[in-house]
């Protein structure tokens, strides 16, 4: 299925319709109103309109569309490390990361009821930070395709034996009674958020400031590529924060990675290593440099 709960669509609506008005000022996320992106989306952007869209990809295609200025998308949580797909939908989308925002998340236990629960709803990801909680109260964990969405979802079948794991604005808008607060296992809970747009921002206009720089590369199926690929970032002093592999397709004959690393193009030593990435490696592309939106280290 590939539509909101009805709970939620006349505010998928309204919101849309804003949004088709104004779309310079519309920002898109995945999920339905309520959603944890949806609340990054308003603490970025508080005067911007905010976009729900069904998915992460369907957000990203609001954003190539024109149908928005930008899309808020989640790409990693403190806790249960990244959200899945991110990494294959952006390098594919053709877009570019403009800024990044960390936003605490907490969930709560909510329902048509008080309870006992059989199951409750959430993303996969909000599943897996209340992994503990979960287990320790015989619940089990259905995935749904968004938080906010599994609340609407819950208030739709009004089944008091099924609940949804889900920001606490989540059951104000759907109704819901929220059971327990704070159910995530860690409550230094953080999700790091990036914002992509159509354009790159020219790194020679960050003013100084500091800043992120992320790419993908692909190394060669060669005895030591990864070491070659490391060692032009470690040899120009260039802190790379951020490396995570993944697979592309089926051959698995070389390795795609994802990496963040502080400072821009058009630093000698950020120019030196990603010149010299080129040459160890198949491919570079950068995905963007933005301000960082909280310092590393």
């Amino acid at each position: 299925m590939h539509s909101f709960a009805a709970p939620a669509q006349a505010l998928v609506d309204t919101m849309r319709a804003a949004a088709a008005a104004d779309p310079a000022r519309a920002i898109a996320f995945g999920g339905a109103p309520g959603s944890n992106s949806h609340a990054a989306a308003m603490q970025f952007a508080p005067d911007a309109l905010p976009l729900p869209c069904f998915s992460f990809d369907d957000a990203l295609d609001a954003v190539k569309n024109g149908r928005a200025a930008q899309a808020m998308i989640p790409i990693e949580n403190s806790q249960h490390g990244r959200v899945a797909d991110i990494h294959f939908l952006l390098p594919e989308s053709g877009l570019f990361i403009v800024a990044e925002h960390f936003m605490p998340i907490t969930h709560a236990l909510m329902a048509t009821g008080p309870g006992p629960f059989e199951a409750a709803y959430s993303h996969p990801q909000a599943l897996g930070q209340s992994r503990r909680f979960l287990k320790s109260r015989g619940i089990v964990g259905l995935s749904h395709a968004d938080t906010a969405g599994a609340a609407a979802h819950v208030a739709e079948i009004a089944d008091p034996a099924i609940a949804a794991l889900a920001p606490p604005l989540a059951a104000r808008l759907y109704g819901l009674t929220i059971v327990e607060e704070a159910v995530e296992d860690a409550h230094d809970n953080t999700t790091r958020f990036v914002v992509l747009a159509r354009a790159p921002l020219d790194p020679a206009e960050l003013g100084g400031a500091q800043a992120m720089t992320t790419f993908v590369f692909e190394v060669r199926n060669v005895p030591a590529a990864l070491y070659k690929a490391l060692g032009c970032f470690a040899t120009n002093a260039v802190n790379m924060t951020k490396l995570e592999s993944y697979q592309q397709g089926a051959s698995f004959a070389a390795t795609q990675f994802y990496a963040d690393i502080e400072g821009t193009p058009g630093q000698r030593n950020v120019d030196t290593a990603l010149e010299e990435l080129a040459f160890q490696t198949n491919s570079v592309r950068l995905l963007g440099s933005y301000p960082q939106a909280r310092r590393r280290g």
